[in-house]
């Protein structure tokens, strides 16, 4: 840790917090808060005991702990057991309905709440400089940022989703001090939702970590594989896009235009149809020491998600030089494939057909893209790079309170 003359005292505040918990929102949220602890600043988590997002039980204990740079403080959650009134609001929500205000505070309260984090954020929040607050879909971003509006920076990893047309993300988004973006079109988003929110906002971008090396052949070796793969790493949910991702590699296989797997690491039931499983690959949960040699090892990633607002796993594959073959439903990693050079991006079943025949056919270009999207990786997601943004945010809030409120 280095000597900070202009140390801040930051609270992030997280729904999940620890190293096997699965999510991109909470992995930027940990490592922001770990490199801006490492400038000097005097950093704390504040977070729930729950290890799941499906069902939000307590799995770890409540308590206060140091993490290497920073204190941890876990709330407990308390849950329902899902009515049927709540399912005909979410459906409702799901079909682009508008809701009232009742029926917008049963949906945010029925999934989990925390209320040991709000009692503490209610008392103790005279204690911090800003408090940082991520995702924006969740019970402790939407009832607990407004405790502390003039000091809450949220960064929303928002998607265009019925969710993102709620009237309390408008309400929220709108009062934050501040905003921070992981990418342009999530940033031209936030105007659409909230087109009066804080002029104190900026696109900082989110950031990996470099691998030392990498090691294909042992990750083949060890997982005693043959082929080809195109890689998908993340959550196996609907969501997610992976049973739409599934169909369309089993239509593109069909054409046997070309020959390659389909891998799948992460987390959550793969459901892999009986005439997939001779070539659908179900690795299950990785270490993360492991994951760089995955990315390495793959013919390409994909990305069938259209929900991403930065898509880590895109930027790990183009730092291991792996093209990127995403649908073009997803506005934030087409973004980044049409930037970089990275990357093909696919509407249907016949075009990522032919993504994966021209990877495998010519490989000369599958590794020019893959060079391509390392470089860009290098010049605008590093760590150094994202978190000078973040502090420069910090530091300018921090100024604006002093002059407006006088601490």
């Amino acid at each position: 840790m280095r000597e900070n003359k202009n140390s801040l005292k930051l609270a992030f505040v997280t729904p999940r917090y620890g190293r096997d918990v699965v999510g991109g929102s909470e992995a930027v949220m940990a490592e922001a808060a770990h490199g801006l602890a490492q400038r000097g600043h005097r950093v704390e988590i504040l977070t729930t005991c729950a290890k799941s997002h499906f069902s939000w039980a307590n799995e770890f204990p409540e308590e206060v702990f140091t993490d290497v740079d920073l204190e941890v403080r876990r709330f407990k959650t308390v849950t329902k057991k899902r009515r049927l009134a709540v399912a005909k609001i979410e459906d409702r929500l799901s079909a682009g309905e508008r809701l009232t205000d009742t029926e917008e505070d049963i949906w945010l309260n029925e999934r989990f709440r925390a209320p040991g984090l709000y009692l503490y954020l209610l008392s103790q929040q005279r204690r911090y400089d800003a408090v940082v607050f991520s995702p924006y879909l969740f019970w402790s971003t939407l009832a607990c940022a407004g405790l502390v509006k003039e000091k809450s920076v949220i960064m929303p990893c928002l998607h265009d989703e019925p969710y993102a047309r709620l009237g309390i993300v408008k309400k929220t988004l709108t009062q934050a001090a501040a905003l921070w973006f992981l990418s342009e079109p999530e940033h031209q988003l936030c105007h659409r939702v909230a087109p009066r929110m804080s002029p104190l906002h900026e696109v900082t971008g989110a950031a990996v970590a470099v691998p030392n090396s990498y090691n294909p052949a042992k990750f083949m070796e060890k997982h005693g594989l043959k082929n080809p793969f195109l890689l998908y790493v993340g959550r196996r949910e609907e969501g997610k896009g992976w049973d739409n991702l599934m169909k369309s590699f089993a239509s593109a296989l069909a054409t046997q235009r070309f020959k390659m797997d389909l891998i799948t690491v992460g987390v959550g039931n793969p459901n892999i149809p009986e005439s997939l499983k001779n070539n659908v690959i179900d690795l299950g949960y990785l270490e993360a020491d492991e994951l760089p040699d995955a990315f390495s090892a793959a013919s390409a990633l994909a990305q069938p998600s259209k929900n991403e607002s930065f898509s880590r796993t895109v930027m790990e594959a183009w730092l291991a030089k792996t093209p990127v073959v995403a649908s073009s439903a997803g506005e934030v990693v087409t973004w980044h494939c049409e930037r970089s050079k990275g990357g093909l991006t696919y509407a249907d079943n016949y075009e990522l057909t032919e993504c994966l025949q021209l990877i495998s056919s010519n490989k000369a270009l599958a590794a020019q893209m893959g060079e391509n999207g390392r470089a860009y990786v290098l010049s605008n997601y590093t760590w150094d790079k994202v978190t000078d943004k973040m502090e420069d945010s910090l530091q300018n809030l921090s100024a604006v309170n002093q002059l407006v409120y006088g601490g």
